[in-house]
């Protein structure tokens, strides 16, 4: 069987991943963090269930999204660092 594929866009980066994953997974995918903390230091998740909130980033204009607990959709736009 196929998998069925979601096409999105992380930080300018064409991304598709299987459908179900979530933002976080996609945004790891890539090589990617999801925010830079107040030292500078790169963030990622860490609890994977969404009470860190170490997995936050803009998605489709809405800030502080907690990407751990959001699947990837067609088309999503997706903003790290921001």
């Amino acid at each position: 069987m196929t998998p069925v594929m979601v096409h999105l866009r992380i930080d300018d980066t064409e991304v598709a991943v299987i459908a179900g994953t979530s933002v976080a997974a996609a945004i790891a995918h890539v090589g990617g963090t999801t925010r830079t903390s107040c030292t500078g230091m790169r963030r990622a998740p860490l609890c994977g269930m969404g009470v860190c909130f170490e997995c936050r980033a803009t998605v489709n204009g809405v800030a502080q999204e907690r990407t751990c607990l959001l699947p990837v959709a067609d088309a999503m736009e997706v903003r790290t660092h921001g």
